[in-house]
Order: structure tokens, then C-alpha cells, then sequence
């Protein structure tokens, strides 16, 4: 019994030493509901979701829906669609990598 004891506990100790797996950036998709200087929050009228992102201070990664035209931040407004590639990899908080402005027919990235 000790010894099951010892495995779960050497198991859990090992699950918390070895990172997880390198999660891929995810992309969420809905209209902007609120900007600041240090976060933005996107609500996707699909799936009745909402999500906050963090922003870094200076972040500059806003394009067009195409990719090929770069946006200052001051573009992304409340009641625009966009697109948020983004990562959990910062302590588990959500954070934006790219924005995308994407047009009101809500054209996902690349599709044009």
C-alpha cells in the first residue's frame, strides 16, 4: 500500500516538473467589446463567449484580415470584428500574439 502511495506521489511530482506540451496559438473570432491600454476583450456572438486577452505594453501586431497591412492599436474599437491569435504560455494567462481587423461580413483570416 506504501508503495502506491509513493507511485502516485513520485507520478504527481514528475507531472509537475515536466512542462506541457507546447500548445499551438489558438485564434478566437468575435467583435470587440472593450479596449484598454493593457487588455482587450472579444465576444464571439456564435458560440455567446467572451474572452479577455492581455496585451504587452507597445504591442503592435494589428493587421488587416489578409495579413498584408499593419494597423496602429488605436484602430481596434469597441463593435469591430477581429480576430485574436493567441497563447496560454505566459503563467497560464491569456495573452494576444496578433490581432486581425477582419471585415463586418466577419471574413476569417486568409479567406479572401
Amino acid at each position: 500500500m506504501n508503495i502506491a502511495k509513493m507511485a502516485a506521489a513520485a507520478a504527481a511530482a514528475l507531472a509537475l516538473c515536466i512542462p506541457q506540451a507546447v500548445m499551438a496559438a489558438s485564434t478566437f473570432y468575435g467583435i470587440v467589446q472593450h479596449v484598454s491600454v493593457n487588455n482587450i476583450k472579444v465576444y464571439n456572438p456564435k458560440s455567446h463567449q467572451a474572452l479577455s486577452f492581455l496585451l504587452v505594453p507597445k504591442f503592435d501586431q494589428v493587421f488587416s484580415a489578409d495579413g498584408k497591412t499593419t494597423y496602429q492599436m488605436k484602430a481596434v474599437k469597441a463593435g469591430r470584428y477581429v480576430g485574436v491569435i493567441y497563447d496560454q504560455k505566459a503563467l497560464g494567462a491569456r495573452h494576444a500574439d496578433k490581432i486581425y481587423l477582419l471585415t463586418n461580413a466577419n471574413e476569417r483570416i486568409g479567406s479572401q
